[in-house]
């Protein structure tokens, strides 16, 4: 979900300190790990010995070990002074986690920080482009008014830093700088518009937030670089597409024409038929000026198209929120299949997405009618999923499905669930009340249901059909009267204050039954609910005035007893009644009319959806989710009825579009992939072309600046140069990556063009860093400043020695922001013959753009076998026997649990009531998701049931009591520990990567011997996938089969090798840190894999 008041949190900081930890946790020393048993207070004084060395090596393992204790949630908080201390260290690895450590901690030691400050001024003009950020970060995390003025100009510098992760961190520290003094606005202002002309990816989603939080209103600021956020929309991070895309909506609302006003005055010239002479006139200028979108309205919408792709959902809810806002109705509905395929996702964003589509599909059911059955409920989903996918099945009812609808609402009437099953009726209430041709069918249904056995379903059946009634009340005089003899069996307030009133309206009708009713009323009268007792008077009331003979005494009764009730609503309503109804001196001139008062015609209840209003707050934002206006959020503006002037936009874009119409021209001839529809490019030709175009001469101005400034810039110290370096090579990998694999055609081309061309811009810092650095691991930017102090150089004399090789590659090269419109077979690129040195040339084959980055993720099971354990058998359960398998999916109940299907079959000859879990004796730790109580099962009757186990990775019984109404039994749940896990989906690459970092005492190998035809890859697979749930990962060797997964509770990975041998012989090796898991697995597969 997204708002326009974001949550704001550093986001490089978690990013380097969760990667260090990592680190840490695996180079921690063997002295260190006996330190586990010791108590805390022991263990920091060791660390403040070391960070008080003389020996870097020392402090460089303490601060790897305190970066540690942080990632994983520790407080290190009381040896900030130790560490404080090493913040002028001229070890560069121990600076950059010193500024870690403080970044958490300086807001709250702010005494010992400011002692520091000097310090942080210096390296703010440090070469290395980290440290530049960190200080910058800390400074802006020690909120103390006094340095204020310090900021200040740290910020403004930053601003100005060759570097795009200094001046992305100039972005962050801007709006920490405004909630600390925000007198500064102004001054903070100037830096943002300066910031909003950067042409680096990197920092615009940071920018866009600064402005968001320091000054939304001034839209003047966004005009010049509108089609440049545009253009680079797709390639900035996803936080910040999200940022730039709500900013984008508001600015369009403000700048253009309604898109809709087209569609309207249509529907306005159906209506009016007799006009007078001026009214046709300015009927037929307005049909000799038809809407034309403004073209930079255009270049919005077709920017964002390819983000609905997007596999962030933030992103997706963005776009498709400004769809929604901002585009033509007849465009809108392409967001409805990325909307839809968002309810695969987690229940969180299920959640968000379903109100969204509820809201929308109010107004225009057609988008979300071929999706119908993506909307239907699933028995896994939880009650508040249930619940919103009611509702939309309910906007999206009309006379084609409401038959379908009806039979789906019948099987979900049924469930367990008894709120969900409540919240149907109210729909087929609804859907009554929407569709005339069904409101019989309806009512009869709900009439059906007065008899079932669960009084939640009876209660709100009578509620609804009481609505029902007030629409048509004379044809259902034998409703009223079945109802009347359920207020002896109905206990719920509601159902039977409903029931009352419905009897009170129709007392007339039902002129026996009404006063028998009131009799029994007036016994139970102390011991009804407040909403009862109130009815009762009103019954009362009515048939004294409509038959007084029989109920007058009855009346008095029941007032007297509401005079001294202790709610003095109750007491309020009795003096009210009495003074109306019962005429003495003191009666006034409305005891006339008291038959009126109580017996006029009521107007039928409207039942309406509650998303019906909040469709005037912005989709996807947190005030549409809580239908509240939340704080910060910004309205909407309405569209202007004149746009304002377009040539606030225009300057810069025709600038850059003069430079680069001949390479415009190119890619418009020779395009690549059409992915939009031939009539929205030819709409948009123009739009096209200038957005191509500027992302093009950005391209060039880096290369001409890379190529001035190599001699200036190789004089500069050697870490600059590797941070340079080592962020232009993840920048290629990072774009690349982004891009996909749809351009594999023209890849041995573009891939050298590409390398040589950032290689020769390493030196040059301005604009080559333009990759997220916050990405990149420790481990990362080790090696690169390692591995490549001599390779800057190198470049540096092949561009001396070949200049005209140089630039002949960087006229033919391509920006990474045209990689869609590239093509490798109409536009060839001339390849310089290599002069690079052998090694150079190895490292540059490692920048693939096509390779994608290691993902490690949870996959679907590659099989589910189906057999089931007992878990009562019917002889010992009486006649109730259960059995139990596991689904193998991850648990809904909780991410760290195991899903388990129960199915419960009553074997006896009679019903079985009340069937629930009772005491639970589990082992500390352990923990467990029951499921719903069941009220009853019929003779050779059979349900299943979900449940959740959390084993903490762990094959310990779970013992609990499965009960009846009348008994109890002790059953064991007993997990395999092949069962204890969840398959993943990696790479080969990551695997063997995994498999390097767990070897020692976390590694488990055997020896099995077995005949040849048990080693073909299908039986080793379904041997493998039979015992344990794990995902295959691909392999380049037949001879080596590769498995992946990862326990339930602790995430661990678990990895196993079989590994084909000479003859009949097989190695199985299975590495993880769960050594106990590992261990047992291996026990458990390796007779399968003998036997075959």
């Amino acid at each position: 979900m997204s708002c326009n008041s974001f949550a704001y949190g550093d986001q490089p900081a978690g990013g380097e300190a969760a990667e260090l930890g990592l680190e840490a946790a695996s180079t921690i020393s063997p002295a260190g790990t006996f330190g586990l048993f010791s108590s805390d207070l022991k263990k920091n004084e060791d660390l403040k010995q070391m960070l008080e060395s003389n020996k870097d090596s020392a402090k460089l393992d303490a601060m790897k070990r305190i970066v540690g204790m942080i990632a994983r949630g520790k407080n290190a908080s009381e040896l900030f002074p130790a560490v404080v201390k090493n913040v002028a260290s001229k070890n560069i690895e121990i600076k950059k986690l010193v500024y870690v450590y403080l970044v958490r901690y300086a807001e709250e030691q702010q005494d010992l920080a400011l002692l520091s400050i000097s310090t942080f001024q210096r390296a703010l003009k440090d070469p290395n482009q980290l440290i530049r950020a960190s200080a910058l970060r800390v400074l802006s995390s020690i909120r103390v008014p006094i340095i204020v003025p310090i900021m200040m100009l740290a910020i403004k510098e930053a601003a100005a830093d060759l570097s795009p992760y200094v001046r992305k961190n100039a972005a962050h520290a801007i709006q920490k700088l405004y909630s600390l003094e925000p007198e500064q606005k102004e001054m903070l202002i100037e830096v943002i518009e300066k910031l909003l002309k950067d042409k680096s990816t990197l920092v615009a989603g940071s920018v866009v937030m600064a402005f968001e939080e320091v000054c939304p209103d001034r839209i003047d600021l966004i005009h010049r670089n509108y089609r440049k956020l545009c253009n680079l929309l797709v390639d900035v991070e996803e936080w910040g597409q999200v940022v730039i895309i709500h900013m984008l909506t508001r600015y369009a609302r403000t700048q253009f024409v309604s898109p809709w006003r087209e569609e309207d005055v249509s529907e306005d010239n159906e209506k009016n038929f007799y006009e007078s002479d001026e009214e046709q006139k300015e009927e037929t200028d307005k049909k000799k000026k038809p809407y034309t979108m403004d073209p930079d309205h255009r270049l919005l919408i077709r920017s964002t198209k390819p983000l609905l792709q997007s596999r962030n959902a933030a992103v997706v809810m963005a776009v498709a929120q400004l769809y929604w806002h901002i585009a033509p109705k007849s465009e809108a509905g392409i967001i409805s299949k990325s909307l839809v395929r968002l309810l695969r996702s987690s229940r969180e964003v299920q959640y968000i997405v379903l109100q969204n589509i509820a809201t929308m599909s109010i107004q225009r059911k057609g988008m979300f009618e071929p999706y119908l059955k993506s909307f239907y409920v699933r028995s896994t989903d939880p009650t508040m999923i249930k619940t919103l996918k009611l509702e939309i099945l309910t906007n999206l009812a009309n006379e084609a499905n409401i038959s379908t609808l009806l039979r789906e609402f019948q099987t979900y009437v049924k469930s367990q669930d008894k709120q969900f099953a409540a919240a149907t009726i109210q729909t087929i209430g609804r859907c009554a009340t929407s569709i005339s041709e069904v409101t019989d069918t309806c009512l009869n249904g709900l009439v059906c249901l007065l008899s079932n056995r669960d009084e939640v379903v009876v209660a709100e059946s009578v509620v609804v059909i009481k609505k029902l009634l007030q629409m048509q009340p004379a044809q259902h005089g034998e409703i009223i009267k079945h109802m009347a003899k359920l207020l002896d069996s109905i206990t719920v307030p509601v159902a039977r204050a409903s029931i009352l009133w419905l009897i009170g309206e129709n007392c007339e009708r039902v002129p026996k039954i009404a006063p028998d009713v009131l009799r029994k009323m007036a016994k139970s009268f102390t011991g009804e609910g407040d909403l009862v007792k109130l009815q009762i008077l009103n019954l009362g009331a009515k048939l004294y005035l409509t038959n007084s003979k029989q109920t007058k005494l009855l009346t008095q009764y029941i007032l007297n007893l509401g005079k001294y009730d202790q709610n003095y609503d109750i007491r309020d309503r009795t003096r009210f009644i009495r003074q109306l109804i019962v005429p003495n001196d003191k009666s006034g001139a409305l005891s006339k009319y008291a038959k009126k008062i109580f017996l006029a015609q009521k107007p039928a209840p409207l039942l309406e959806s509650p998303f019906k209003d909040r469709d005037h707050f912005q989709l996807g934002t947190l005030s549409h989710t809580l239908n509240i206006k939340a704080s910060g959020y910004l309205e909407l503006s309405n569209w202007p009825e004149v746009a304002p002037d377009p040539s606030v936009r225009n300057v810069e874009v025709i600038e850059l579009a003069k430079e680069w119409t001949p390479s415009g021209k190119a890619k418009k001839e020779n395009p690549a992939k059409k992915f939009y529809s031939e009539s929205e490019e030819e709409d948009s030709s123009d739009s096209s072309s200038n957005g191509k175009s500027e992302s093009g001469s950005d391209s060039e101005e880096e290369n001409k600046s890379g190529e001035g400034d190599s001699s200036e810039d190789s004089s500069e110290d050697s870490s600059s140069e590797q941070e340079s370096q080592s962020v232009s090579e993840s920048e290629a990998e990072d774009e690349g990556t982004a891009k996909g694999n749809s351009k594999t055609r023209g890849k041995s081309h573009s891939e050298n063009g590409q390398k040589k061309n950032e290689k020769s811009e390493t030196s040059d810092s301005s604009h080559a860093d333009s990759s997220s650095v916050e990405e990149s691991s420790s481990e990362s930017e080790s090696e690169s400043e390692s591995a490549s102090e001599v390779e800057p150089r190198k470049v540096t004399k092949e561009k001396e020695k070949n200049p005209k090789q140089t630039g002949t590659t960087l006229s033919q090269d391509i920006s990474l922001l045209d990689l869609d419109d590239f093509n490798p077979v109409s536009t060839p690129v001339v390849l310089p013959t290599p002069t690079l040195s052998s090694s150079l040339i190895a490292d540059l084959e490692g920048l693939n753009l096509s390779t994608s980055s290691s993902v490690i993720s949870v996959s679907t099971p590659v099989f589910v076998p189906m057999k089931t354990r007992e878990l009562l058998h019917r002889m010992s359960g009486k006649g109730l026997a259960a059995h139990y398998f596991f689904s193998r999916q991850p648990c809904i109940f909780g991410e760290k649990m195991v899903s388990i299907q129960i199915t419960l079959n009553n074997a006896s000859g009679q019903k079985i009531e009340n069937i629930h879990i009772g005491e639970k004796k589990l082992p500390i730790g352990m923990q467990m998701h029951v499921f719903n109580p069941i009220d009853s099962l019929a003779p050779e009757e059979c349900v299943t049931v979900a449940m959740g186990i959390d084993f903490c990775d762990s094959t310990q019984t779970a013992s609990f009591q499965l009960c009846t109404k009348d008994d109890c039994f002790n059953v064991n749940i007993q997990p395999p520990v092949g069962e204890l896990l969840l398959p993943v989906a990696m790479s080969e690459k990551d695997f063997k990567k995994e498999q390097g970092i767990l070897t020692g005492m976390n590694e488990t190998s055997a020896i099995i011997i077995t005949a040849p035809q048990n080693f073909t890859p299908s039986v080793i697979l379904q041997n493998v996938v039979d015992v344990a749930n794990v995902g295959a990962v691909p392999s380049g060797q037949d001879s080596v089969h590769r498995f992946a997964a990862r326990t339930v509770h602790s995430g661990s990975l678990v990895l196993v090798t079989v590994e084909l041998k000479e003859g009949s012989t097989a190695q199985v090796t299975i590495n993880t840190e769960k050594t106990v898991i590992g261990s047992v697995l291996m026990r458990e597969l390796k007779p399968v894999l003998s036997q075959g």
